[in-house]
């Protein structure tokens, strides 16, 4: 369980060089695309990140595509505190934003589908989502040998 000196909130506009460093740590591992600094700043209110006395030790992103379909993307957890349930508090918090939204469903693309599993996404066909593989995909440096696998969970 993770300690009660988290909190989750959504991040300031001088947060993005620290979600850009935790994203990229993963990114150089070929577990998420890389994220500039520039990205994460023109995207900094679709962020949701974990500090811990005042540190920021996760992070994840939503991206609408719909009125009822939205992804929650690049989630990163520090290495140190994997497993300890940050994880699961950042998607927790990004399905009631979604919920409070009105979406219906929440999708994910990844290559950690126990993690997901264990929030009750279920495995589903990459062809669910065409507006992903329309929007992102196409510029996605790994899209003709993409082995991530696509879960999806009803929030409403």
């Amino acid at each position: 369980m993770p300690s009660d000196d988290i909190k989750i909130k959504i991040p300031k506009v001088g947060d993005a060089e620290k979600i850009a460093e935790l994203i990229n740590i993963f990114a150089k591992k070929n577990l998420m695309l890389e994220r500039s600094v520039e990205s994460v700043i023109s995207n900094i209110r679709n962020f949701i990140v974990a500090e811990s006395n005042g540190i920021i030790i996760a992070c994840c992103a939503i991206s609408f595509f719909t009125t009822e379909l939205a992804e929650i993307r690049s989630v990163a957890v520090d290495s140190s505190l994997q497993k300890k349930g940050v994880g699961k508090m950042l998607i927790a918090y990004a399905e009631g934003i979604l919920r409070d939204e009105g979406v219906k469903r929440s999708f994910v693309l990844t290559r950690t589908p126990e993690f997901f599993k264990k929030l009750g996404y279920l495995e589903v066909p990459k062809t669910s989502f065409p507006q992903k593989i329309w929007r992102d995909c196409t510029s996605c440096p790994f899209l003709m040998e993409c082995d991530e696998i696509a879960m999806e969970k009803s929030i409403q």
